[in-house]
Order: structure tokens, then C-alpha cells, then sequence
């Protein structure tokens, strides 16, 4: 016959003997202390021990979360504020930003298309991040992997015993189209620097026939990586919401892409810095022209939206705990979060036009 004391459930004990059970399992800190257990002692009268009150004494020190561990949750829970608002900021600003565009015919053409699926791109990928969390939060723990990075920041504290499999299955097609969109926002980018580069290096230049090829690169080609990831994840790690690595050549599968793109973004940002300088020695361009401001926006953003990926190219959620990863954390998810707002405003609303 077992009991439960609010804290965990309890088998029948004999007398004069110490009764111990596993650590329960809805601890927000379980991972860390799953091999421990909470211990009771049952009397020579066959009665659970009590303290100096009629309160059953229990001894629970096992299961309790360290003073770090307790830190690293409240700093954690402060960076899921964080990326929560930028992600909100970013997501009202930029379909604000594409209402706009939309909205003035005048507006309408290539340059502006290509800002618009940029602007897709980043309004999906907030979207899939906000929906994930509020799934997650909705998961048991023996399903989301109890105490990690994602549940935490996601403020996942769920106690249900009965598994949310709709939840779980919504929860990793928001994980899908999450690594889908971070992946195409880079290579919109890459669009954008490709097209300021040929509209710079072309004396003759036909925006229209380029722009089904830049679709096919911003769209397509992180369909690539992503369908794979997706068959390998079902196979072989089929297992939370997908949030967790615990095999690192199927995270390197999305990541790898992801930095040749941002690799190729410098790449580019390099030689659109060139052709500037020496047009604007040449006199062949002044600081009021179109391009001008383009370049500005565009060279403005491929270092902003790709160097904390570099300087961190080694870091995952799986690296070891230590002040790098706070570091780390910090500077990711607070410009993932606020890139939507950097790129409506540089596009969108500090455009002249």
C-alpha cells in the first residue's frame, strides 16, 4: 500500500527500518538529482517518525537543489524574460514592417520583395520559438527533459503524469520550422547582400530575372538540411521536443549550413565594402543615393546578425556549465531575439522612402 505526503509517495515500511524512495520526479532540478532519494524512518511502533511537532520527519537533503543550481534557474528565468519580450518587440515590429510594404503600391519591387521574405523569414522563426515555449510548457517533465536549458527558459514546470503526445507532436513542428527559419533568415540575408552586390557590380542589371533564383536560395536551400535533420531526429533520437543534442553530428547537420551562410555573408560584406569606397573615390556615387542607403542597412546587419555566431561557434546547450555559458547564452538569445526589430527598423522604418 503506498501513501502520498504531498512530496512523494511512500511504500510500507517494517519496523526500526529507514524507508527510502527516488527523488519525485516533478522536481523542476530532477536531472540533477535523480540518482538521489528521500528518506523516512519507521518506528518500533510500526509509526512514521515525527519531529518535535506531529509533523512526519523526512529527510529530503538528497533531493534538494544546490545553492548554484538555484542561481543558474533564477538567471536563466531572467533570460527567457528577455528573449520573451525581444521576441514579441520583434514579431509586432516586423509585421508592421510588412503591412507597409504591402500596403503602398509604390513600394512593390524587387528590393523590397527580397526585404519582405526576409521579413517572413524572421516573423516564422519568432512565431515557431513562442509557440514551442508555450508547448513545452504544457509537456510532463519525464517528457521534456526535465531540467535543461529549454525547459527552463521555457518556464516549464508541468507536473502532469499523462503525456500531452498533440503538445509533443506540436511542440517539435514548432521545433522544425524554428531550425527551418533561423536557417532561411541567414540566407535571406546572403540575398540581400547578393543582391546590393550585383546591383553595384552590374552596369545592366534585371532585378526580375535574378528574383526566382533568390527565392530558391532563401527558401530552398534550407530545406536541404532541415528534411534530413527531421528523417535522422525520427530515427535516431526521436525523443522530447527535439530541443536536446545529445548526438552532436546531428546538431552540426543544421548548424553547418547555417555557418557557411554566415561565412559567405562576410564574404560578401567584404566585397561590397570594397566597391563602395572605391565608387565613392571615383565620384560614381553620392551619400544621398539609394544604393547608398541600401549598403548602409545591408553592411550594417551582416556583422550584427552573424558575429556572435562565430565568437561562439563551439558553444551549444549541451557545453558545460560555467560563466562562459551564461556569457554565451546572454549574447545568443538576446540577439536572436531583438534581430527582427534591428532588421524591420533598418529596412523598414528609417527607409526614406
Amino acid at each position: 500500500m503506498r501513501m502520498f505526503d504531498l512530496y512523494a509517495c511512500w511504500t510500507d515500511g517494517l519496523p526500526n527500518t529507514t524507508v527510502k524512495v527516488p527523488c519525485p520526479w516533478y522536481l523542476p532540478w530532477y536531472n540533477q538529482v535523480r540518482s538521489g532519494f528521500v528518506l523516512r524512518e519507521c518506528g518500533p511502533d510500526g509509526q512514521w517518525h515525527t519531529k518535535n511537532t506531529s509533523d512526519t520527519w523526512r529527510n529530503n537533503s538528497q533531493c534538494e537543489a544546490h545553492k548554484g543550481q538555484e542561481e543558474q534557474m533564477w538567471i536563466l528565468g531572467c533570460f527567457r524574460a528577455m528573449y520573451t519580450v525581444g521576441y514579441y518587440l520583434s514579431l509586432a515590429s516586423l509585421t508592421l514592417a510588412l503591412i507597409i510594404l504591402f500596403q503602398f503600391r509604390r513600394l512593390r519591387c524587387t528590393r523590397n520583395y527580397i526585404h519582405a521574405n526576409l521579413f517572413a523569414s524572421f516573423i516564422l522563426r519568432a512565431a515557431s520559438i513562442l509557440i514551442r515555449d508555450i508547448l513545452l510548457h504544457k509537456l510532463p517533465v519525464d517528457v521534456s527533459y526535465n531540467y535543461n536549458l529549454s525547459t527552463v527558459l521555457s518556464g516549464h514546470i508541468s507536473t502532469n503524469m499523462t503525456t500531452d503526445y498533440n503538445a509533443l507532436i506540436g511542440c517539435r513542428i514548432a521545433q522544425v520550422v524554428m531550425q527551418y527559419c533561423v536557417g532561411a533568415s541567414y540566407f535571406w540575408l546572403l540575398v540581400e547582400g547578393l543582391y546590393l552586390h550585383n546591383l553595384l557590380i552590374l552596369f545592366v542589371f534585371s532585378e526580375n530575372s535574378y528574383l526566382r533564383g533568390y527565392i530558391i536560395l532563401g527558401w530552398g536551400i534550407p530545406l536541404l538540411y532541415v528534411v534530413p535533420w527531421i528523417i535522422l531526429r525520427q530515427l535516431k533520437e526521436n525523443n522530447g521536443c527535439w530541443e536536446k543534442n545529445e548526438n552532436m553530428l546531428h546538431w552540426w547537420i543544421i548548424q553547418t549550413p547555417t555557418y557557411l551562410a554566415i561565412f559567405a555573408n562576410f564574404y560578401v560584406f567584404i566585397r561590397i565594402m570594397r566597391l563602395l569606397v572605391s565608387k565613392l573615390k571615383a565620384n560614381q556615387m553620392r551619400q544621398s543615393d539609394n544604393k547608398f542607403r541600401l549598403a548602409k542597412s545591408t553592411l550594417t546587419l551582416i556583422p550584427l546578425l552573424g558575429i556572435h555566431k562565430v565568437v561562439f561557434t563551439m558553444m551549444s546547450e549541451e557545453t558545460n556549465d560555467s560563466p562562459i555559458r551564461n556569457i554565451w547564452l546572454f549574447f545568443e538569445l538576446f540577439f536572436n531575439s531583438f534581430q527582427g526589430l534591428l532588421v524591420a527598423t533598418l529596412y523598414c522604418f528609417v527607409n526614406k522612402e
